[in-house]
């Protein structure tokens, strides 16, 4: 026959309290001696007691789940939206999003539920999704800066926090990078190596933080006297990187130096670059932004504006945590500060 499995009773007679006291631990209950919670929670390791999700959150009145919501403003095409889901699935950024929220909810026994919402329907369904309890609250990485649903899941009041700053101001939670400040190292490192020349492939200029980290490029530029520098908008893809780079080199074959928006599009600039006899750094010197994993997949190393993707997605999960705790009732905003990486293409 096979075994039953251990119960609050079990837990709390291994324990030596009672079976309220275990169900208080079991729950999250605040005002449980700290000494005591240790007591229990080595009774239920030694036990094997499982807790019953179900019956748990109708103790708590909680999901244990929040939605991580990847959204923007596309088509509602099938094709349209299968290519949005692709290219998040390839963008190594989205990958450290991840971890970086899993990272703060997994010991917390909390997990995330993927969500896309790309069209009207999909970020209704998300609202819906949230107003049936189904998830506690959301953590949203927008792609686009005309995106409805920060604006719907405020009006709902919901509990969400935001990955960046949204550009129509809504009450909610968000964390976010100084992006200009990053624009702005990579234009003084260029321009302590010696270029003269310099230009920028830039990110989609829907993007906020594309804008932004165009801004402190050329506001760098400006304030040491180069008041013009070339510019090729990309989609933040290496196929992009590669197209806006081949504009730049046929327009400006003189340039010298090249700051990318990210590292995926400033792999293909070194691509574009290679093919036409252009060495980096000693011809070109090419400068990324992110610090992702593809900064080092290949030759040379990218020297690269650091943004801490893991460090932020976890304050996200961490501000979420307080709003569905009502710890915080507020909104609030973390920006964090970028940081230059010299490896061998700048």
């Amino acid at each position: 026959m096979s075994r039953q499995a251990p119960t609050l009773e079990d837990v709390a007679r291994e324990a030596g309290v009672s079976r309220a006291t275990v169900s208080r631990v079991v729950n999250g209950v605040r005002n449980v001696d700290p000494a005591i919670q240790e007591v229990v929670r080595q009774a239920i390791e030694r036990t094997g007691y499982a807790p019953n999700r179900a019956a748990r959150s109708l103790v708590t009145r909680r999901a244990e789940t929040v939605a991580l919501v990847v959204s923007g403003a596309g088509d509602t095409s099938d094709e349209a939206q299968a290519a949005f889901a692709a290219r998040v699935f390839a963008d190594p950024f989205f990958g450290r999003v991840v971890a970086g929220i899993v990272g703060h909810l997994r010991p917390r026994s909390v997990h995330p539920v993927l969500m896309f919402a790309e069209s009207a329907g999909s970020r209704h369904e998300v609202v819906t999704y949230l107003r049936q309890g189904r998830a506690d609250g959301a953590l949203v990485v927008s792609s686009h800066a005309d995106d409805p649903l920060p604006a719907l899941l405020a009006e709902a009041g919901l509990p969400a926090v935001l990955f960046a700053r949204p550009v129509r101001p809504v009450p909610l939670s968000y964390v976010d990078l100084a992006h200009r400040d990053g624009g702005r190292l990579a234009a003084e490192h260029l321009l302590a190596r010696g270029c003269r020349r310099p230009a920028t492939v830039c990110g989609p200029l829907a993007v906020a933080a594309s804008q932004e980290r165009l801004a402190g490029f050329r506001d760098a530029l400006a304030h040491r006297g180069l008041p013009h520098v070339p510019v090729a908008e990309g989609g933040f893809t290496l196929d992009s990187g590669y197209a806006a780079m081949t504009r730049l080199l046929a327009e400006h074959p003189d340039v010298d130096g090249v700051f990318a928006a990210n590292d995926i599009m400033a792999r293909g600039v070194c691509q574009v670059l290679r093919a036409h006899g252009r060495r980096v750094p000693e011809d070109v010197a090419v400068v990324g932004f992110d610090d992702s994993s593809v900064a080092v997949s290949g030759r040379p190393l990218l020297t690269t504006v650091r943004q801490p993707v893991e460090d932020m997605a976890a304050e996200m999960a961490r501000l979420l945590d307080e709003h569905i705790h009502g710890v915080r009732t507020e909104p609030a905003s973390v920006v964090f500060e970028p940081e230059l990486v010299v490896r061998e293409s700048a």
